[in-house]
């Protein structure tokens, strides 16, 4: 993989699929998403301690405590996403990334890019989430 990669570049459907600069590409935009994630819950730790919660008011306490419950909720969502984030770079370690884990086809660069953890291509998430209706 190269370690030099331009920050201007990206992937393009004229090159191999998953070649090293892609991975390249794709690896260091996880790792810019998981520091990014990691830096929010940092933030909302420092905040939530610091936080006076003695509050005289009973509503403005409760109001405290309700936007505290949504900031952990999200920050739940971003701890489950991290865990997506480091299978994805495992997946890039291990040369499955970039594939289908059902059928083994490519996912595709704009799916990729769009959601880099993505584990399905298109198709296969469609017909995943048919059926999970059913």
């Amino acid at each position: 993989m190269q370690d030099k990669l331009s920050t201007e570049y990206r992937p393009s459907e004229d090159e191999p699929y998953m070649s090293p600069p892609q991975l390249a590409y794709f690896r260091r935009k996880l790792l810019e998403w998981r520091e990014m994630l990691l830096t929010e819950s940092d933030e909302t730790i420092r905040n939530l301690r610091s936080e006076q919660w003695r509050e005289p008011d009973p509503n403005d306490r409760a109001s405290r405590e309700s936007d505290a419950s949504l900031e952990l909720r999200t920050r739940d969502r971003y701890r489950k996403l991290i865990g997506k984030i480091d299978a994805a770079l495992r997946r890039i370690d291990d040369g499955s990334y970039g594939y289908c884990e059902e059928t083994g086809e490519p996912i595709g660069l704009a799916r990729l890019e769009a959601r880099p953890i993505a584990t399905l291509s298109l198709e296969a998430q469609e017909r995943h989430e048919r059926d999970e209706r059913r």
